[in-house]
């Protein structure tokens, strides 16, 4: 999942929530050197990608992506189901969702000096540009993708995204909504137990 999907799935707990973020910048063990509040949306945030890369849906999916996209699906699956997330928004949350992507940020900057460099750098650019408001565009997909593909050593896989992933583009949609709701019982259940 990506960042609209790991905050919505954290929402509304402060804590889960910036800890959706701070998922992408800290790395191994988490020791207690972190808050409390902050450890639990990290352990949410692995927990979701775990259950998701390992869902059979997912798996089923990756494997219908044409064959030079596979080894990158699970990034060009992250960036879909942002889009579709937000394409179906109504379906999942009854806050609308440039309502809910402006507590987000909110939330984000309040938290910032406890969150690593990376991840102040990325609440900047969240709040600026506001990126979670952009994935309602399927062209943010591609942009995303693009900029991605740029950090690759050999070659940048996604320049022509756009006649690659767009046949897939209902398999997609399809396998977020039939997806989406099991990842949200399963968030449920997990914030318990956290």
């Amino acid at each position: 999942m990506n960042l609209l999907a790991h905050f919505h799935l954290a929402w509304p707990d402060e804590g889960l929530v910036t800890g959706g973020l701070e998922g992408d910048y800290v790395k191994g063990l988490l020791r207690g050197r972190l808050p409390e509040s902050l450890e639990r949306g990290i352990k949410l945030h692995r927990a979701i990608d775990a259950y998701t890369d390992s869902h059979p849906l997912l798996l089923q999916l990756r494997r219908e992506l044409p064959p030079g996209l596979r080894r990158y699906s699970g990034i060009l699956i992250d960036l879909c189901f942002d889009h579709y997330l937000s394409q179906h928004w109504s379906r999942f949350a009854t806050l609308p969702l440039a309502d809910f992507n402006r507590e987000v940020y909110r939330i984000l900057l309040s938290q910032q000096d406890g969150l690593s460099e990376g991840a102040r750098t990325m609440v900047a650019r969240l709040v600026e540009h506001d990126i979670l408001g952009l994935y309602q565009e399927w062209e943010t997909v591609l942009a995303t993708a693009a900029r991605i593909g740029q950090r690759f050593r050999r070659h940048n896989p996604f320049l022509d995204l756009e006649r690659t992933l767009s046949p897939a583009k209902g398999a997609l949609e399809q396998a977020f909504l039939e997806f989406y709701p099991h990842l949200e019982a399963f968030c449920r259940d997990s914030i318990r137990r956290l």
